[in-house]
């Protein structure tokens, strides 16, 4: 990612936000900020199933804040390698690694040093040996080109600044004939501008949200092909100014979206086998 004003102050604000949840597990404060299911959160909630999440540490549970479930969605196969684009506390590495199984491989990649202490803890908690969690930007993934099988991410991708930069990693890393599947929150018409520029909903996932028919030409423009977005949950503006980056009663995203509407989206794109 072009290192501009701009975007260094999106990356820190997420980079904080996230570290402060990342400290608030592993000091077992249980997470404090209202996500979730236990707070109502219409983002976080709900998204993975008990028979899932009781095979977890607890801890990548309370950490996870995420749109949507790749992993339930994603076509994923024994001995695959997989990389999962802003992994946080590990939630979606975890549940990946089993679906791979010893003879595949997992990578998790974050740039927040609090949350990849946290994914470490998770994976001994879990007594994971196919996974490894790798510190670096999504705009600069860290691996070889043409490495991994399928690229997942949650809730991630909305919060970079520089997209079209993520997309053309992912794509690079991707073996020909490489899955793309990631849950991301994408828009439908247009958010105003006051969204926008709004850092508290950037840690939100909506200010950062990509129109839907923008993700699709950003995705072919990259050379991916085969794309496809299907809508999982389409959001209240009343429950996402409620709930989305808010931390106590104090403050508010004032979502007034003009006619468009935010929702969580599964984005499934493929690279081309080689010629």
């Amino acid at each position: 990612m072009t290192s501009t004003p701009e975007n260094d102050t999106v990356r820190e604000t997420v980079r904080r936000r996230y570290a402060e949840r990342a400290l608030k597990v592993l000091s077992s404060d249980g997470g404090g900020c209202c996500t979730g299911s236990a707070c109502g959160d219409p983002v976080t909630a709900n998204l993975y199933s008990d028979a899932q999440t009781q095979l977890l540490p607890q801890e990548a549970v309370k950490a996870s804040l995420g749109c949507g479930n790749p992993t339930a969605l994603a076509s994923l196969a024994p001995g695959e390698v997989v990389l999962d684009l802003g992994s946080g506390g590990g939630i979606d590495v975890l549940l990946t690694a089993e679906r791979v199984g010893p003879t595949g491989y997992v990578y998790g990649l974050d740039m927040t040093d609090e949350m990849l202490a946290l994914a470490e803890r998770n994976r001994q908690t879990q007594g994971a040996t196919n996974v490894s969690f790798l510190k670096g930007h999504i705009e600069a993934i860290p691996l070889p080109t043409e490495s991994v099988d399928v690229v997942i991410s949650n809730c991630v991708i909305n919060l970079s600044a520089d997209k079209s930069q993520v997309l053309r990693e992912a794509f690079r890393v991707l073996k020909p004939g490489g899955r793309f599947a990631v849950s991301d929150v994408v828009v439908q018409g247009s958010l105003p501008a006051s969204i926008r520029q709004d850092m508290e909903s950037w840690v939100g996932c909506v200010a950062g949200a990509l129109e839907d028919a923008e993700y699709r030409r950003l995705l072919a423009e990259t050379g991916f092909d085969v794309i496809d977005l299907e809508v999982t949950r389409v959001y209240d503006p009343e429950q996402l100014e409620e709930g989305v980056g808010c931390c106590g009663s104090g403050c508010t995203t004032a979502l007034d979206l003009e006619g468009g509407r935010v929702v969580s989206a599964f984005v499934r794109a493929r690279k081309p086998d080689a010629a």
